[in-house]
């Protein structure tokens, strides 16, 4: 149950970090940061999506277009932009310019998400593989 938490966690926040970033870097792509819990709405909203939507992308295409399985990720991401984009509460909105912010909007958030779902248990997990490190240490050298 905590590994699924941590989990969760860190897929919630890796996709936090995409859209963060997004944001950032592109000037049509907006987060509404007056209403806080919008934003909230987005990464769960979109989070959720990426988990349903990767698998599922993946198991038509291997069926019906095996030489795009290597596209899944960035193809699942522009879909649960597209769908949060549609939710209004959801604080996310992406504007002009329209070409360069819907191609580079679904990049970046993968990129970033993915590089965020590498790293970040990582770092979180540091502490705790330090401490089994040292008790198992302990346990050899008593």
């Amino acid at each position: 149950m905590i590994t699924f938490l941590i989990r969760a966690f860190i897929f919630l926040a890796s996709a936090a970090l995409g859209l963060l970033v997004a944001d950032l870097l592109l000037p049509g792509f907006r987060i509404d940061w007056s209403n806080w819990w919008g934003f909230v709405l987005a990464i769960v909203i979109f989070a959720t999506l990426q988990s349903v939507l990767s698998p599922w992308i993946a198991t038509v295409a291997r069926r019906n277009a095996p030489a795009l399985l290597g596209g899944i990720g960035i193809f699942s991401t522009l879909i649960a932009l597209i769908i949060v984009v549609l939710i209004p509460g959801a604080g996310l909105t992406i504007g002009q310019p329209f070409l360069l912010t819907w191609v580079l909007a679904p990049v970046i958030v993968w990129l970033v998400t993915a590089l965020a779902t590498l790293f970040l248990p990582m770092l979180l997990l540091k502490k705790r593989l330090d401490e089994r490190r040292d008790k198992k240490a302990g346990a050899t050298g008593a």
